[in-house]
């Protein structure tokens, strides 16, 4: 059991979503899970946070579940939480978002969280 923290940003309540499956697979996994999106106060039954900065307490790893644009805009904000790592799911990565957070000292990672935490998206079911 893990006992660091991660922020899922584009979580979902959507279970078809990968920003939901993703936070399925880092609660089984242990981690102290940080939903983000302002449209929500609860995902699977955590508190939702609208914004990075609304989140008291470290934030070891970010996992980003938003087009590479909206990323982009965030990577400030992400940076002033200092991750150990930030996870690029596939579709939230581009050549210019790497480029930035490599300006910010951010450790990127271009991959599916969900499958480096042992699990296969499939094994979060969507009902």
């Amino acid at each position: 059991m893990s006992e660091e923290s991660v922020a899922v940003i584009g979580a979902s309540r959507d279970r078809r979503k990968y920003g939901n499956k993703a936070l399925r697979a880092y609660v089984e996994s242990g981690y102290t899970v940080y939903p983000i999106n302002p449209k929500e106060e609860s995902i699977e039954g955590l508190k939702a946070f609208p914004s990075l900065d609304k989140i008291e307490g470290p934030v070891d790893f970010v996992s980003l579940y938003v087009p590479p644009a909206v990323g982009l805009q965030l990577l400030p904000a992400i940076a002033a939480c200092q991750p150990k790592e930030v996870w690029l799911n596939p579709g939230s990565e581009s050549d210019e978002l790497i480029e930035a957070a490599a300006d910010l000292h951010l450790r990127m990672i271009v991959g599916c969280s969900i499958v480096t935490l042992g699990f296969s998206p499939e094994e979060f079911p969507d009902a």
